[in-house]
């Protein structure tokens, strides 16, 4: 399957080309200039979190970390990323080491998930460290969540065109994430309702969209409802 990834959404790939030019599954806006604007506000906003509350977060979030658990304070983990490329992201450890984390999603009330990981998992904060992939440029604040290979090819498997979400880059927070839809997905009708979230994103996004869903995954952390935990 691997194999098949790299073929198909290589960055050469005919197909990839084929459908930006035909604006068939993505919005018209993402051209080059946009696409550069959205880079750069990309670099922009990570540089200006590390500034803002980074450069001490880090260290009191690795401190607690260490001292509820043994093990290390960031956990890295292969994702499915632009193009159907592997990539390593990064987040706070949030399991206890030797946790079969890298191929089996986690639950509610998972008891591989430690105290302190239970609640940066509640507000999303175990997600913070993936502002150094922004920085290296495997991935963007928004778009859709990158996913491990292994839930990755069950669910290609299971929706039809679910591959379409690799033309962009993943991101920390997505529409989804925006309204609120984080953690666990138990069912196949909610992954396939994310699915819809993400290919509207493609279809209809525009230069500020980004702004207005980082403003709502905000909201959403801050107002959270059942749908998160």
């Amino acid at each position: 399957m691997t194999n098949y990834l790299r073929e198909n959404f290589s960055d050469n790939s005919a197909f990839v080309r084929s459908q930006i030019e035909n604006n068939q599954f993505i919005s018209k806006d993402f051209n080059w200039r946009n696409l550069t604007l959205k880079r750069f506000g990309d670099l922009f906003g990570a540089s200006l979190f590390f500034l803002i509350c980074g450069f001490w977060l880090f260290p009191l979030v690795g401190l607690l970390i260490k001292i509820d658990s043994k093990g290390p304070i960031f956990f890295k983990q292969v994702r499915v990323g632009l193009n159907g490329k592997l990539f390593h992201c990064y987040k706070f450890r949030t399991m206890v080491v030797n946790s079969e984390a890298n191929i089996k999603q986690a639950t509610e009330n998972d008891p591989r998930v430690t105290k302190i990981g239970k609640f940066l998992r509640k507000i999303s904060m175990d997600e913070l460290p993936q502002f150094m992939n922004v920085i290296y440029g495997n991935m963007s604040l928004v778009g859709p969540r990158p996913l491990i290979p292994l839930q990755y090819h069950e669910l290609e498997d299971k929706i039809v065109g679910f591959a379409k979400r690799n033309l962009v880059k993943p991101g920390i927070s997505g529409l989804a994430q925006a309204k609120g839809y984080r953690g666990e997905t138990k069912s196949i009708s909610s992954i396939y309702f994310r699915h819809k979230l993400d290919m509207y994103y493609l279809k209809n996004w525009y230069p500020f969209m980004d702004l207005k869903l980082i403003w709502m995954t905000i909201d959403s952390i801050v107002f959270g409802d059942n749908k998160s935990y």
